[in-house]
């Protein structure tokens, strides 16, 4: 197979998949991050009643007319009202309700004078200005009215989002359900945190790397393993993880040595290959197959070339299938700080720096076997294939992650 471009890549995965459908009742809690799976249309008005907005008094605006400092009006006070409870009394001619903020304005009323345009008064408050009729007054619907569509499906909920449900009333929030990935890493040099580190072996990053990235965009990580290289093991692996997830990601054995299993792999399991190898650095030998109607996407061992695929590859097809806009890729136009010097002959992806149109490359090694100096990256800069060097000053493209 001839090597693709990445978008050639990304757009062949990207006919593979279709938003999941499936839908699931969440508390309100859960929301953040999540995709809304209906419509939402408001059952009531909001605010519910008209409520003041401030401390002050509800008071009849004709009866304010010429009010000054130096000619107050003088109002009876009938009684005070509080948020949550309700006026017993009637604002008649030259009366008061004393009234706090968020409380629903008793009848009679059409204006609130705040308190500090009058004398505090118990008994009977000296008003010192005049007030237009319906000033300060929230009116009922203010917000929203009932029948108004207030959310649409397909809509990433938020904070506001939050809010605005719990103002309706509700507690289950009917969403689409995660997409269910599973993860594995492959070699047998590897071994997980707290086992003990032996001669020729190395902690598995990728599995970390990969799964909080996964995580972090509101995936549900359903399986995840660590295999050695054995090839027959490996694919009785992605059999067992294609029962509990929608697309499978694995890392490691994907190049040309003797232990890169994934080929062999991919026979066992008679999978349709899609493709092998991307015009790209880091992350060229990624392998790309379908299985029983799964993707399965197969990333560099390399810590950085995995990462990097990850965010480049993978993203869009999980906004894809999540709904989440938000995951689809940003590229934004900066003006490079520093230098690059290495000659370019595919298209390759440096981890860097964006802040306000300009980008920084990252200090210490950018090969594809590096994790650390990705600490605090937040884009890549797309180096075009056939570049000789990469000089400060140059207009980029960076992918934002």
């Amino acid at each position: 197979m001839n090597r693709l471009s990445l978008q050639q890549a990304q757009e062949l995965l990207l006919e593979r998949v279709e938003q999941i459908k499936e839908t699931e009742k969440i508390v309100l809690w859960d929301v953040t991050g999540r995709v809304l799976a209906e419509d939402i249309t408001a059952t009531r008005n909001q605010p519910p009643f008209p409520r003041s907005p401030l401390d002050g008094y509800a008071v009849r605006s004709e009866d304010l007319k010429e009010a000054t400092r130096e000619h107050p009006v003088y109002l009876k006070v009938l009684e005070e009202v509080t948020a949550g409870h309700v006026a017993r009394e009637y604002v008649s001619e030259n009366t008061a309700v004393r009234i706090m903020t968020g409380a629903l304005i008793p009848e009679g009323a059409d204006c609130i004078v705040g308190q500090e345009d009058t004398d505090y008064g118990e008994d009977v408050v000296a008003v010192y200005q005049e007030i237009r009729p319906y000033e300060n007054y929230c009116m009922e619907g203010e917000d929203y009215k009932a029948g108004q569509k207030l959310l649409s499906e397909g809509t990433m909920l938020g904070a506001v989002e939050a809010g605005v449900l719990a103002s309706l009333g509700m507690e289950q929030i009917p969403v689409y359900r995660k997409v269910k990935v599973a993860l594995l890493t492959t070699g047998d040099e590897i071994l997980l945190p707290g086992e003990e580190l032996s001669p020729g072996k190395i902690y598995d990053s990728n599995l970390y790397t990969l799964g909080t990235r996964l995580l972090s965009w509101g995936m549900d990580v359903t399986y995840r393993e660590r295999v050695g290289d054995a090839p027959r093991l490996a694919a009785k692996k992605i059999e067992q993880a294609a029962e509990r997830a929608d697309i499978i990601i694995t890392t490691g054995g994907v190049s040309v040595g003797k232990k890169d299993i994934m080929h062999e792999v991919l026979e066992i399991l008679s999978c349709e290959k899609l493709f092998w190898r991307i015009a790209m650095k880091p992350g060229m030998p990624t392998l790309c197959a379908q299985y029983h109607g799964k993707l399965l996407i197969c990333l560099s061992g390399n810590p950085y070339g995995a990462a990097a695929n990850l965010e480049l590859l993978v993203r869009p097809v999980l906004a894809k299938m999540s709904g989440r806009t938000d995951l689809q890729l940003k590229r934004v136009h900066a003006v490079a700080e520093n230098e690059f010097p290495k000659k370019s002959s595919v298209t390759r992806y440096v981890r860097a720096h964006y802040n306000n149109g300009y980008v920084r490359i990252a200090d210490g090694s950018n090969a594809s076997g590096i994790l650390s100096s990705m600490c605090g990256c937040n884009c890549m800069i797309e180096i075009p294939a056939g570049t000789e060097r990469l000089n400060k000053g140059d207009r980029v493209w960076v992918v934002m992650l």
